[in-house]
């Protein structure tokens, strides 16, 4: 666990707002409290370096220390993330697929990260979190199986684990739309899956229409594009606004 502890304010805030950006697991104590049992990263104020393991004698070798300077969090905070998932176990990246998937970063039991994005954006995430870490895993539930297979061939060589995710989706009230997405990918990667390489989908007819009906919605002239140019969504080779441009020159 990633532990901020400074009595400078300015560095205080902007390191807990960049942490709190990147929905990063972390806690902060006041300089001198004692540490957490979990604790492995400790970020301070640069200029509070020298004098950090007077200010928390308990601080054992286990514990890695960052400096963040005044103006610079965002990099104090990415050294913290890097240290906290090499020493925290192994890398998995869960990712509850659909047209806005919830992904959630674990290292460990550690929740270091996650995101709730529209399905385009997941690939490149998904290959910046695992890009330094040994031996990561990624693990896609098997529900939105369209969505998945785009995912699980945009991902190329990244080891790939497909999970059932029956139970995974938990019941929430009011306001916390979006959080149901992200806590299921966190039991998603909990789970082992099969290990797959990729998954040939043939779209259903239900499918397809749910996906012409997506281009009558956001279309201009209240028309929905036909069933080859459905399938070709369908296969990630074109997005719903493509098909409509194409439907739109073809007429």
């Amino acid at each position: 666990m990633i532990v901020v502890a400074t009595e400078d304010f300015e560095v205080y805030h902007d390191v807990v707002a960049e942490l709190r950006d990147r929905d990063a697991a972390f806690t902060t104590v006041e300089p001198g409290e004692a540490l957490p049992e979990r604790a492995t990263v400790l970020i301070v104020a640069a200029d509070e370096m020298d004098d950090v393991r007077a200010a928390h004698p308990d601080l054992g070798p286990e514990v890695e220390v960052v400096g963040a300077e005044p103006g610079e969090a965002r990099t104090a905070v990415e050294a913290a993330l890097q240290l906290a998932r090499s020493e925290g176990g192994q890398l998995v990246v869960g990712v509850d697929p659909g047209d806005r998937p919830g992904i959630a970063v674990l290292v460990g039991d550690t929740v270091v990260a996650a995101y709730h994005v529209p399905l385009a954006q997941v690939a490149e995430i998904v290959r910046e979190e695992v890009a330094d870490a040994p031996d990561p895993i990624v693990r896609i539930g098997d529900g939105a199986r369209l969505q998945g297979s785009r995912l699980i061939d945009a991902l190329g060589d990244v080891r790939v684990e497909l999970v059932d995710e029956t139970g995974t989706t938990p019941s929430l009230g009011a306001g916390a739309s979006g959080l149901g997405d992200v806590i299921a990918a966190v039991n998603i990667a909990q789970r082992e899956g099969e290990v797959i390489e990729e998954r040939d989908v043939e779209p259903t007819v239900g499918e397809l229409r749910r996906i012409q009906e997506r281009s009558r919605e956001r279309g201009e002239d209240n028309r929905a594009i036909d069933e080859l140019l459905a399938r070709r969504v369908a296969s990630g080779e074109l997005t719903v606004e493509e098909a409509l441009d194409t439907h739109r020159e073809e007429r």
